[in-house]
Parts: structure tokens; sequence; C-alpha cells
């Protein structure tokens, strides 16, 4: 207030220079509620003008217009004022110096305005200011924000508590700051255009963390009530802090799927979903979900979420793995390789996991398994045996697949064992028997007779027959043809296909075993004649002894000729049973020697029925010469007319 005093006596100077209705008063002014406030004033009129009846002043509220009525501050000609400023106002200056400064006290917030002052001189010498002072009535003191708080950048905060009032004086505390890293305060008392301000600031560095942190002023007046508080939550700006986002995830083909990103940062950031280089989403907000439908394999990669908030960039990525069987495998195509050449099968596939790879020949595992995208078979100098379908399996916990090559191994003619010339009834039979691949081309030649034999020529039995790369040539000779000397068949077997030909001699296989059967017939033979034989001789040599008089049963058979050549005759039917029963097992085993040839031997058996029958009827032809009576002796008559010797046993 002091101010004022020194200032009056400039602005009367400045008046009698003038000469000129003004008024001085602040333009702006603050007070607490329920305190009070002093508007300072000072007027000047013109020089000229008598104030013998005195000085009177009015001031008005709200606007300086009497003809509106406004409300009546304070009147110093009479006591009628405004019911709100009741017991509320004094005017403190003395309008005889031109001091119109007013007093109000128990100010509300309804108070709050502008105030306009207005000159009674008497007469005609009423003149209304038309400046004013806009009284601000706080119910709380005022912070002074800046308009924008960077985290890690240094702030000040300012607290403002009016100084308006004679009777108080205001104090200042800071509240809320225990968790503020370094803090400092200072205080200043600001006095302008006659008003004053008492402010603290507090200084200190804000967090990210302080972001949404309280803070609060206190404004009181020593032995009073009067406590006046102001709370503020800090904006702090920051760069994105932290970005959130899945973990990488493993999700079945065909299947969806949602992603969720969250980024801390003030203010919210611009939020992208990328993959790779190509934005799938964006949107300003604190969180932002892409959801992605029917998932093929194409889609497994990376996913990044890139938060932007204009105070810095951060961002987060997880991979997504999709799942899946393995893909058909690629393989080579059949190939046709040449005998002794090496090769290499390639197979590939894919699959999630990554499957294992197998190779399998005509079902049977050959190479090894392999758990990586591509597996190689080497197949080193290949022999016919490596002809055949090769398959490349492919496996994983979700599926298999597999591709199937062929590869043929083409080589020079081979003769086959089963090669040989044999005989048979109609002559003799060659069979020339090859392997190779090409199926090799056979022909037959006779050197002898220097003919080549093919199925083109008809002039012999000539047959052909081809089984995979087997090719099996036979041809029928009428006659056995010449022979060489150690009398084998001059048959010679020609095989040949595009990587070779050779040629070889059929020896004659065939009449070596048949003689052998002829021997072990024979002697087969002839044994069982001599054991029949042997049997014959053994019962009569029994019989003779347990008949004590041979000759006596000779004379009763004889006497009895009808039993006795039924006899004879059972004996013979017996034999002949016995010769057929040779005859079949020589056959049988005549038989046994020609399947194991192929072919029926020329050959007769030995040991015949016509033989057996001649040597028994031969030996059964007794001719009794000199026959005698039963009486006389050794030959005689039967009754039946029937001649008959006697024979007597000595």
């Amino acid at each position: 207030m002091w101010c004022l005093e020194l200032l009056l006596p400039v602005l009367l100077i400045i008046k009698d220079v003038s000469g000129q209705w003004n008024v001085w008063i602040p333009r702006d002014i603050s007070a607490m509620t329920n305190s009070c406030v002093v508007i300072p004033c000072t007027f000047m009129y013109p020089s000229g003008i008598q104030t013998n009846r005195g000085t009177h002043g009015i001031w008005y509220f709200g606007q300086p217009y009497p003809q509106l009525f406004p409300p009546v501050v304070i009147k110093t000609r009479t006591e009628i004022v405004h019911e709100s400023y009741k017991g509320r106002t004094k005017l403190i200056g003395d309008l005889q110096q031109r001091n119109c400064t007013l007093l109000i006290s128990n100010i509300g917030t309804e108070h709050s305005g502008r105030y306009y002052f207005r000159a009674d001189l008497g007469g005609a010498n009423i003149y209304t200011y038309p400046d004013f002072s806009e009284l601000k009535v706080l119910d709380q003191p005022n912070i002074d924000i800046p308009e924008e708080i960077v985290a890690d950048e240094n702030l000040e905060l300012t607290c403002y508590a009016p100084d308006n009032c004679p009777e108080n004086r205001p104090e200042i505390q800071w509240m809320y700051t225990d968790y503020l890293p370094e803090t400092e305060y200072t205080s200043d008392y600001v006095e302008e255009s006659n008003t004053a301000v008492l402010s603290s600031t507090l200084i200190f560095t804000p967090r990210p963390i302080h972001n949404g942190q309280l803070l609060g002023c206190r404004v009181y007046y020593p032995n009073t009530t009067l406590v006046y508080e102001r709370l503020i939550s800090l904006d702090v700006k920051y760069a994105p802090r932290s970005v959130w986002v899945n973990g990488s995830m493993e999700v079945m083909e065909g299947s969806s799927v949602t992603l969720h990103c969250e980024v801390d940062s003030n203010p919210p950031p611009r939020i992208s979903w990328l993959f790779g280089d190509q934005e799938l989403l964006w949107d300003t907000a604190s969180n932002a979900s892409l959801s992605l439908e029917d998932l093929t394999p194409s889609q497994e990669g990376i996913y990044t979420c890139v938060g932007d908030n204009g105070y810095g960039v951060m961002n987060t990525s997880m991979y997504l793995a999709v799942l899946y069987p393995p893909s058909e495998p690629v393989v080579n195509g059949s190939l046709t390789i040449l005998e002794g050449s090496s090769i290499s099968l390639q197979c590939s596939t894919q699959g999630n996991p990554a499957p294992t790879l197998t190779w399998l020949k005509d079902g049977e595992l050959v190479g090894t398994i392999t758990a990586e995208e591509v597996s190689v078979l080497e197949l080193l100098e290949l022999t016919p045996q490596g002809d055949g379908q090769y398959r490349c399996l492919a496996e994983n916990e979700h599926g298999r697949a597999s591709s199937s090559l062929n590869i043929t191994v083409e080589y020079a003619p081979v003769l086959l064992e089963d090669s040989k010339c044999t005989v048979v009834r109609e002559g003799v039979q060659c069979v020339c028997m090859a392997t190779g691949n090409p199926e090799p081309v056979i022909e037959f030649y006779l050197p002898d007779k220097n003919i080549t034999i093919n199925d083109t020529d008809g002039r012999y039995n000539y047959y052909t027959h081809t089984d995979g790369h087997t090719s099996t040539g036979m041809i029928k000779l009428q006659e056995k043809g010449e022979r060489l000397g150690n009398g084998a068949v001059n048959v010679h077997c020609s095989i040949s296909n595009m990587y070779g030909s050779k040629s070889f001699h059929l020896e004659l296989q065939q009449e070596k075993k048949y003689m052998m059967a002829v021997i072990v017939g024979t002697i087969g033979g002839v044994a069982v004649i001599a054991f029949i034989i042997a049997a014959v001789r053994y019962v009569g040599h029994n019989n003779k002894k347990e008949n004590g008089n041979p000759g006596q049963d000779l004379v009763s058979k004889l006497e009895n000729p009808a039993l006795y050549y039924s006899t004879v005759k059972k004996d013979k039917q017996c034999l002949r049973k016995k010769v057929l029963k040779t005859e079949l097992l020589g056959s049988k085993f005549n038989s046994i020697l020609e399947e194991s040839t192929g072919e029926d031997g020329d050959y007769q058996p030995v040991g015949s029925l016509a033989d057996l029958e001649r040597q028994e009827l031969n030996y059964a032809a007794l001719q009794f010469l000199g026959g005698r009576s039963r009486d006389g002796g050794a030959s005689g008559r039967g009754d039946d007319g029937s001649d008959y010797t006697e024979i007597k046993a000595k």
C-alpha cells in the first residue's frame, strides 16, 4: 500500500497539467473468499471546477451507466447500497485528496466483476469514469502450470496467493511432494498496479511414473480459520516406455488368432501392427488388437507392434508359427540309367514342425532318416538290383505325405544257368534264358548246318517269351543232329541288346541224367527179381521141412491135378503181381528222373512183365517122359486120362 502513497502526488501533478477527467485504478485485482480486498483508486477532474459543496463519490458494480441502475457498492451522499454489499464496503480513501480507494470485506465469489467509480463534485459536475477494476474472488489459489510437462525435463510449478487484504497476510505450503525427486522451493512477493501477490515455486524433474500424480498448494492465513487448497494432477508427457504384445504363438493352419498390443505412453500413441514391411492395422489408442482369420502357412512370421506418440517411438515383435502337415514332397522325375552309374535323388518338402524325410525302396528303408527340408539319397555304382520304385516319405506330428519315382537300370544281357539242351521224346530241346535291360534278343545258331534260327525262321519249332527283363528262347530239333567229339549237341545261343551281345554253347545236360536213370533202373529191377526168387525158394524149403515127406505131398498134388494147377496158377498170379509191382516201382523211379530233367526219356523200363511171364512159363513147363503106372512105379495115367509120373525122394 505504500506505493499508493508515493504515486498520489505524482498523479496530482499530472492532473494539473492535463486538466481532464481521469481515474487510476488497478485493472485486475484478486482476493480470497471470505477475506477482504482493497481496490486502490485515484481520480482527477478539470482544475476549473469548484468543489465548494464538497466532493462525493459512488462505486458501481457491473456497468458505469446510472440510468441502467447498476448495483451500488457504496455511495458517500447516502447509505443506500445494494443488498449484497450492506455492511461489507468502506471508502477508505480521502475524496478531498482525490483518493477513492475502496475496501470490501467478507467477499464472496458473487462479488467478482467490474467496479466503476463515479465522481460527484456538485451540480452538473458529475462524471463516471469508463475505466474499471476487475475483481477476481478466488475460492482456491492459482497454480501456474506450463502448457506441457515433459518427462526428464526440469519443471517449475508456481502457486499464487493474493495479498490485497491489509487485515491478513497469507502463507503458502506445497502438499504431496514426498515422492518427488530432488525438490526445490522458492518464494517471491510481487506488487504490480498497487496489487500484491505472494508466490511459491516448486522445482523438480518429473519422470513417467509421476504422470497422474496429485500435487497440492495450500494457502492459509495465520490466526484465522481461512484455509484454501488446490490440487492438480500432473500430465507428464513421455515417449512410449513399454510395448506389450502376446508371446510367440503356435496355431494350426486354418484356425484364427488375435494379437494384442498395449503401449504405455502419454499422450496415447499411434499403434501400428506390421507384418514385415506391410502395415496391417493402426489406431490412436493405448491398445490395439489384430485379428487373423483362416491362417495359412504364408502368414507365419514376425509381427511387430509400433507405438509412436510424437515424443518417441518403441516397438515389440512376436513370432506367429502356423503348424501344418507336410506338403507333398518334390522329388526327381523317373530316371533310366546305365548299370554302374551313380545318381543323387533329392526330396524336398515343407511342414511345421519340420518333417522327417525317409527314403524307401519297394517298401524297405534305404539311406538315413533326416529331419531337414531337403534329403539327398546317393546311389553309387548302381546294379540291376537297384532297379525299382523309390519313395520319399515326409512325416510330422500333424500328418504325412509321400512322392515316388522309378529308377530303371539298363545293363548288358547275362545268360542264366537254366540255359541247356535236353533229350525229349521228339528229339532234342534247347532252352536259352537271359536277363538284361532292354530285354535281350535271343537267337540260336547251328554251326554244323551254318543256320541261324530266330522267331522269323519257320523251319524249326521255335518259341520265345519275355517276362520283365528276362527273355526265354526255346527250339526243338526233330533229330539229335550231329554230335561233337564229346557227344554233345552242337547248338549255340546268342543273346544281345543295345549294350552288348554274347554267344554260348549249350551242353546236352539231360543225356547224362538219362543214362544214369537207365543204369539205376536196370540195377533196381534185377535186384527186385532176385529178391522174389530167393523168397520163393525160401518158402518152398520151409514147406518141405514142415511136411516131412515132400514126395508124398507132390504125389498127393499129382493125384489131384485140378488142385495142383490151381495152386500153380495162384502162385503165378502172385508172382505176376510182384513183378508188376516191381515194374511200377521202376516206372515211378524213371518218372522221378524224367521230372528232374523236365522231359520224358526215350528208354524202355527194365524187367518187363513179358520177360517175367516168359521165364515163369519156362519154369512151369515140365515134361514127364517114360511114365509108369502107379503099381509099376514111376509113371502112369490117372483116372481122368491124364499122364503122370511119380517122383520119389531119394
